[in-house]
């Protein structure tokens, strides 16, 4: 049994993001509602840093192992991608979605807690495990924000008829989510290299990994030849994120995964 609560932790996270989205509703009355809203979100990603890091003490290994260990990273790296986000561009819509995006995963987590086991498996237990593991959940994050912005835009486009909507933040969230997740393919390999003898084997879950990247470098490549057919780009994103969930959740649940070197638990 651990020494702490990550419950508690769990909740008082949630706690400090819903009350600091709800002081962003009111933040242009008072300056001191602005900076208690800023504080309460702040709170609520440093509370899960601090459980993050508690953890990671307590098993004696990162806790990136599970899918609700893999939660958590995401509750995480998912407000703070969306604070950065609305500090560069002030989208204000970014914070409630990145907060009650976070409070879901935190509250699946609460659903259905994980057994921490200390044991980690001969072939996570390599350097590459961890930043493997970081870049690709924080790719997932700032691209989770990019398909929110293609929504926005598919909804304007369709609904608003409104000529003042502009791609920009969905393109240079798409240009550092890609970064982030060409590194994580590029550090997935030299871990199966040293973990199985091999770069790569077409396993599932580097299929759907590698078939992520191209969705996401297929978008850029459109929007560079095809600046003014924002429409059909958007379309584009997004579906490259429901590969993205694919890769993510949906893998573990096709018949190859019984057989994938990538199941571990």
């Amino acid at each position: 049994m651990m020494p702490f609560d990550p419950t508690l932790f769990t909740i008082s996270a949630i706690v400090c993001w819903l009350i600091g989205m709800t002081l962003f509703l009111f933040q242009d009355k008072l300056t001191v509602i602005k900076i208690s809203a800023h504080g309460f979100f702040l709170a609520g990603v440093v509370v899960l840093t601090v459980l993050a890091v508690m953890l990671w003490q307590e098993l004696g290994r990162a806790p990136m192992r599970t899918l609700g260990e893999t939660r958590l990273w995401y509750a995480l790296f998912l407000p703070l991608t969306g604070y950065a986000t609305y500090i560069r561009w002030n989208y204000k819509w970014i914070i409630y979605y990145s907060g009650v995006m976070a409070i879901v995963f935190l509250g699946v987590n609460l659903a259905y807690p994980d057994n921490y086991d200390r044991a980690l498996m001969p072939a996570l237990q390599s350097v590459w495990f961890v930043p493997h593991v970081i870049v690709y959940i924080f790719a997932y994050a700032i691209l989770a924000v990019s398909a929110l912005a293609a929504i926005k835009g598919l909804y304007v486009n369709y609904f608003q008829k409104s000529r003042d909507w502009s791609p920009q933040l969905a393109d240079n969230l798409v240009y550092l989510g890609l970064g982030f997740l060409t590194l994580g393919l590029l550090f997935g390999a030299l871990w199966g290299k040293e973990a199985w003898g091999h770069y790569w084997t077409w396993d599932p879950k580097e299929t759907w990994a590698f078939l992520t990247w191209i969705g996401y470098l297929a978008y850029v490549h459109f929007r560079h030849h095809q600046p003014k057919k924002v429409v059909v780009a958007m379309w584009v994103l997004a579906l490259a994120f429901v590969v993205l969930l694919i890769c993510w959740f949906g893998v573990n649940y096709l018949p190859s995964a019984a057989n994938s070197v990538h199941t571990y638990s």
